[in-house]
C-alpha cells in the first residue's frame, strides 16, 4: 500500500472537496482518500499494482481540479559556461536526464541556465555539476529552491492575483453601482455624468452598464468555467450558486436592454447587472481575504520547514568546506561554530557548547553538549565550536519526522467533521432547489412579477454559504497542531485531537514518567546487622549478578558499585525474570535478586528483614532482596527521585476535573509514598508490564475516557489499549508508533496543556459549526422573503453576498484564535 499526497488547485468550497474525495474512491485500488479544504491536499493511500499517480491526477482533472504530487524535489539552477550552440544544450539535458533520481531537467541556451528538478534522496547535487563538467562544460555556482520554497512562492502569488483581480473588479463594480443606485436616491439627488440619465438616456444608461460588469465578469471568469463545469457534471458547488445567480441578472438585464432598445424605455427600472458587479467583487474580496487566513493558519508548518539551515560546513581533507545542506551524507564530520544552527542529526565528536533546542523540544533553556551526545538539527549552537558525525540526514532528522506528523495530522479528519461533510454533500444541490421552487412559489402563488421572484432566486443561490462549513473543522485543526508543535506537544491526527478532550482519567507509568528514571542505591542492610565489609560483599554479589540486566533498578545497583570502586566477580550463568527480578550463578553459588514475590516464590524465609523492608518501602524506596543458595542475604533499598514538574502537573490536571492514577511494578508500600508525594489518586501497584493494558481496560470498563502517559516502549500495550496514548520523547521518539500524541519534552504539565489544547481546539471548532450552520439557517430563509412575509425588508443579493463574504471570513479568524492559546501554569 502507497501513500501519496496531492495539491489540488481549484477548489472552492467543501462541495469540491467532497466531489474530489467521491470520485478519487471509486478508482480500483484506492484504499483511502482525504481532501483537507484548509490545506488545500488530498491524501491517498492506493495500491500500486493496480492505481498510478497519473492515474489518479487524471481522475482529478476529469471533474475540473488540477492535482500535483507533493514531492521532496529540489529544484536548482546551475550556470553554465561553455555553451554554444542548441546541440550543446541538448546534449546536457540528455546526460543530466539519465541520472536516477532526476526528475525534470531543461537547459536554457539564451541564459546559459540548467533548470533541474531532482530528488536528493536519490542523487546529489554535486554528482549533477559533475556530469556536466565530464562532457566538457563548467558548472557554476548553483541557486536553490525545495519543495517547501516553491509552495509558499505558488501560494503568495496566487493571493496577489487575488487581490489585483478584486482590484480590477472594484474599480468597474463601484461607478457600476454608483450609476445604478444614484438615480435611486431622489432626497440627496447625487451627481450624475451628462448623458447617463436613465430617464432621458435609457440606452445609452444601459450600454454604460454593460461595459462596466463586462471587465468585472471578465476577472471572475473562473465562477462560471468552474461553476458551469461542475453543474453540467451534476455535482454544483460554490461557484455553480455564483454562476447561476449573476447570469440570471446578466441574461435578465441584457433582455431588458433589448426592451429599450426597442423602444420600451420603462424597462430601464429592470436593470440587474449592478447586482452582478457587485456579487464578483465581493466575492473576490472574500476570496483574498480567505486565502490569506488560510495562509496563516499554517504558517506553524511553515515556520517548523524554514528552521533547517541551507548550507552545512564539512571536514574534507582536514579543510573547512561549506555546501548544500543535501549534499551531507552519514559519517561526514560537521562543524557548527557559535550562533549556528546544527544541519543535521548525529554525535558530538569534540568539542563541548550550549544548544537551544526550543524550536524542537519547546525548551526554553540551553542543554549542554559533549562528546558523545546527540544534537539535532535546526537547533542552535550557542556558545562553543562542535564537530559531530552526521547520522541522520534528510527525511530522516527528528525536524523531518515532526513536520511529517504535523502534516499527517493538519490532513487527517477529526470525527466531529462528519455531519458537516455530510451536509456539504447535498447542500448546493438542495440550495439550488430550494431558490427554484421559492422563486416559483412568489412568482406563481404570491402574485409577484419576474423581477422579485429573480430576486428571492439569486438571494438564495448567493447567501448560502457551504465554504464556512468545509472551513469550520480543517482550519481549526491545523492551528491547534501547528500551536502544539510550537509547544513540544505533537497531535498525530484529527481524531486524537478530538478524544483527548474528551479524557477524565490518566494513567501515568511511575519509571521515567513521574520520577526521573534514574535511581541511585540508598540503603544496604544484611542479616548481619551493621557491618561495612558484609554490606561491601552484598553490593559486590548484587552488582556481580545484575551486571547483566537492563532493568534500572539492576543498572542502579551496579552503578553503585561502581561509584565505590567494588571489582565484581565474574558470572556463570544469567537468567531474567519478568516482573520478578534475575537469578545468576556465581562462584558456584545461586543467587536470587528481586523482589517479595519472588522471594516468597522460592521459598526463601523474610522474616529477619520482613519490618526493615516495611520502612524502607512507606519511605517511597523500593527494597531488592538478595539471597544465595536459598537463604536471605540482606536487602539494597533503591530509590528513584520524583520530577520536579510531576507536584505540579498533577495539581494541575486535578484542577481540570482528571483523576490521576500511577501504574508500576513496585510494591504497594513504595508505590503509595510516591503517590502522596505527588497527589495520586489511585495506585495500581505491582503489575506486571504485560497486565498494564489490562489495568487501561478495567478502567475503560467503569465508563472513563484513559489516557495513557508513559515511555512508549515497555508501555506500548497500554498506549494502545488506553483511549489516548501520551508518549514521553526526547526530540528523537517523534515517530513512536503506539502513541496518539507526543510530548517532546519530559515535562508532565505538558500532558495538562495538551488536554486543553485539546479542549481548546474542539470548543472552537464547534463555535466554527454552529456559526456555518446557523449562518446558512437563518440567512436562507431571510433570502426566501421570510422578513418581507411577515411586513418586513426584502433581502438585496449585493447584501446577501456581502453575508456569505463575512461568514466564510469569520470561521477562518475565529479559527486564528486559537494562535494566543497559552497553557495555565506556563
Amino acid at each position: 500500500m502507497e501513500s501519496q499526497i496531492f495539491d489540488i488547485r481549484g477548489m472552492t468550497c467543501a462541495a469540491c472537496a467532497g466531489r474530489i474525495e467521491k470520485v478519487v474512491r471509486k478508482l480500483p485500488g484506492m484504499a483511502q482518500a482525504s481532501v483537507n479544504l484548509a490545506t488545500e491536499k488530498l491524501f491517498v493511500d492506493f495500491d500500486a499494482g493496480s492505481l498510478s499517480v497519473p492515474e489518479i491526477q487524471a481522475a482529478v482533472s476529469k471533474i475540473g481540479y488540477e492535482a500535483t504530487p507533493k514531492t521532496e524535489n529540489s529544484r536548482v539552477t546551475i550556470p553554465i559556461g561553455g555553451m554554444t550552440c542548441a546541440a550543446c544544450a541538448g546534449r546536457i539535458e540528455k546526460v543530466v536526464g539519465k541520472l536516477d533520481g532526476v526528475a525534470e531537467v531543461s537547459v536554457n541556451l539564451a541564459t546559459e541556465k540548467a533548470t533541474v528538478s531532482y530528488d536528493p534522496a536519490k542523487v546529489r547535487l554535486s554528482e549533477i555539476k559533475a556530469a556536466i563538467e565530464k562532457i566538457g562544460y563548467k558548472a557554476l555556482e548553483v541557486s536553490k529552491t525545495d519543495a517547501a520554497d516553491e509552495d509558499r512562492a505558488r501560494k503568495q502569488k496566487e493571493i496577489r492575483v487575488m487581490w489585483t483581480k478584486f482590484i480590477v473588479s472594484a474599480v468597474f463594480a463601484i461607478p457600476l453601482l454608483y450609476i445604478a443606485m444614484a438615480p435611486m436616491i431622489t432626497w440627496a439627488n447625487p451627481p450624475l455624468p451628462f448623458g447617463l440619465d436613465p430617464m432621458r438616456y435609457p440606452l445609452i444608461y444601459a450600454l454604460v452598464e454593460i461595459i462596466l460588469v463586462i471587465p468585472v465578469i471578465g476577472v471572475g471568469h473562473k465562477f462560471y468555467t468552474v461553476g458551469f463545469k461542475a453543474l453540467i457534471q451534476r455535482s454544483p458547488n460554490m461557484d455553480s450558486l455564483i454562476a447561476v445567480g449573476t447570469t440570471a441578472a446578466v441574461v435578465y438585464s441584457l433582455y431588458n436592454t433589448g426592451q429599450i432598445a426597442a423602444g420600451n424605455f420603462g424597462a430601464v427600472d429592470s436593470l440587474y447587472f449592478e447586482t452582478a458587479g457587485v456579487i464578483i467583487t465581493l466575492i473576490l474580496l472574500g476570496k483574498s481575504l480567505e486565502a490569506v487566513s488560510k495562509g496563516r493558519t499554517g504558517e506553524a508548518i511553515k515556520k517548523l520547514m524554514g528552521l533547517a539551515p541551507k548550507t552545512a560546513i564539512i571536514l574534507q581533507d582536514g579543510a573547512e568546506k561549506e555546501i548544500p545542506i543535501e549534499e551531507v551524507e552519514i559519517g561526514d564530520i560537521v562543524v557548527v561554530k557559535p550562533g549556528a544552527k546544527i544541519p543535521v542529526d548525529g554525535t558530538v565528536v569534540s568539542g563541548g557548547t550550549a544548544i537551544d533546542e526550543s524550536m524542537l523540544t519547546g525548551e526554553s533553556m540551553p542543554v549542554d553538549k559533549k562528546a558523545g551526545d546527540a544534537v539535532y538539527a535546526a537547533s542552535i549552537n550557542t556558545t562553543g565550536t562542535i564537530q559531530f558525525r552526521a547520522e541522520k540526514i534528510g527525511a530522516d532528522t527528528a525536524l523531518a519526522q515532526i513536520i511529517k506528523l504535523v502534516e499527517d495530522a493538519q490532513g487527517s479528519k477529526a470525527p466531529i467533521a462528519a455531519l458537516a461533510d455530510i451536509v456539504a454533500g447535498y447542500f448546493v444541490p438542495i440550495v439550488c432547489l430550494i431558490a427554484v421552487v421559492c422563486g416559483l412559489l412568489w412568482y406563481f402563488a404570491g402574485g409577484r412579477d419576474l423581477e422579485f421572484a429573480l430576486t428571492i432566486f439569486i438571494s438564495i443561490l448567493v447567501i448560502a454559504c457551504p465554504c464556512a462549513l468545509g472551513l469550520a473543522t480543517p482550519t481549526a485543526i491545523m492551528v491547534g497542531t501547528g500551536k502544539g508543535a510550537e509547544n513540544g506537544i505533537l497531535f498525530k491526527g484529527g481524531e486524537a485531537l478530538e478524544t483527548a478532550h474528551k479524557i477524565n482519567t490518566i494513567v501515568f507509568d511511575k519509571t521515567g514518567t513521574i520520577t526521573e528514571g534514574k535511581p541511585t542505591v540508598t540503603d544496604i542492610l544484611t542479616v548481619d546487622g551493621v557491618n561495612t565489609d558484609a554490606h561491601t560483599a552484598l553490593l559486590r554479589l548484587a552488582a556481580s549478578a545484575e551486571k547483566g540486566s537492563e532493568h534500572p533498578l539492576g543498572q542502579a545497583i551496579v552503578r553503585g558499585a561502581e561509584e565505590q570502586g567494588i571489582s565484581l566477580l565474574a558470572v556463570e550463568g544469567f537468567d531474567s525474570i519478568t516482573g520478578r527480578g534475575i537469578e545468576a550463578k556465581i562462584g558456584g553459588a545461586a543467587v536470587l535478586a528481586g523482589n517479595r514475590k519472588m522471594m516468597e516464590e522460592r521459598g526463601i524465609a523474610l522474616a529477619l528483614l520482613w519490618e526493615e523492608s516495611d520502612r524502607l518501602a512507606n519511605e517511597g524506596k523500593t527494597p531488592m532482596y538478595i539471597a544465595a543458595d536459598g537463604e536471605l542475604a540482606g536487602i539494597i533499598a533503591v530509590a528513584d527521585v520524583v520530577k520536579p514538574s510531576s507536584k505540579s502537573a498533577i495539581e494541575s490536571l486535578h484542577r481540570m476535573g482528571i483523576e490521576v492514577a500511577m501504574i508500576t511494578g513496585d510494591n504497594t508500600k513504595t508505590a503509595a509514598a510516591i503517590a502522596r508525594q505527588v497527589g495520586i489518586d489511585r495506585v495500581l501497584a505491582e503489575v506486571l508490564p504485560r497486565d498494564k493494558s489490562n489495568e487501561v481496560k478495567k478502567l475503560q470498563s467503569e465508563g472513563r475516557k484513559v489516557a495513557m502517559v508513559g515511555d512508549g516502549i515497555n508501555d506500548a500495550p497500554a498506549l494502545a489499549q488506553a483511549d489516548i496514548g501520551i508518549a514521553i520523547g526526547s526530540g528523537t521518539d517523534v515517530a513512536m508508533e503506539s502513541a496518539d500524541i507526543v510530548l517532546m519534552r519530559g515535562d508532565l504539565r505538558d500532558v495538562g496543556a495538551a488536554i486543553e489544547l485539546s479542549r481548546a481546539t474542539i470548543r472552537n471548532i464547534k463555535q466554527n459549526l454552529v456559526w456555518a450552520f446557523g449562518y446558512n439557517v437563518v440567512g436562507i430563509p431571510i433570502a426566501a422573503g421570510l422578513l418581507y412575509l411577515f411586513g418586513g425588508p426584502l433581502l438585496n443579493p449585493i447584501f446577501a453576498a456581502a453575508a456569505m463574504c463575512f461568514s466564510s471570513v469569520s470561521v477562518l479568524t475565529n479559527a486564528l484564535r486559537l494562535k494566543k492559546f497559552k497553557p495555565s501554569g506556563q
